[in-house]
């Protein structure tokens, strides 16, 4: 896993640890930690990483309120995609692997999920790609000519 998470997670302060036993990975806002599950590597575990320090970003807090915590949970993956995947690199990974999402995640070093979840914030026309596009006159984060 690139260093770029550890270094993040490190500069805002959270401690980052390997739980043993049954446990999935998660932030604890109350103690500044990400408990990661044992054994995770490579892309899966650059793509937790990133997702738990959206977490801490966001300022998200444990509930048990399933609408507020799927939206936390997207919020999270948005976060971490919106850092990991640029549009330069997603384009160049879609020409390269002809948009096999698999292929792709592997080249862009992310978890699959995360390709599907950049792929859902394009808009495409005939004329542009934009990427997190909203209402309004020239409203995007970013525009890739059609070619």
């Amino acid at each position: 896993m690139p260093l770029a998470a550890w270094n993040l997670a490190a500069d805002l302060g959270l401690e980052v640890r390997e739980k043993r036993g049954v446990h999935r990975s998660g932030y604890a806002p109350e103690s500044n930690h990400i408990d990661l599950t044992p054994g995770m590597r490579g892309r899966v575990l650059n793509g937790v990483m990133h997702h738990e320090i959206g977490h801490h970003v966001l300022g998200h807090l444990p509930t048990d309120f399933g609408p507020i915590r799927k939206r936390q949970e997207r919020d999270a993956n948005l976060w971490a995609v919106q850092r990991l995947i640029t549009p330069a690199a997603y384009a160049e990974a879609e020409r390269a692997r002809d948009g096999h999402i698999t292929s792709m995640a592997i080249d862009l070093n992310v978890p699959d999920e995360f390709v599907v979840i950049y792929r859902s914030t394009l808009l495409r026309t005939d004329l542009a790609t934009y990427v997190r596009p909203r209402m309004g006159l020239a409203q995007f984060a970013h525009r890739v000519e059609a070619g």
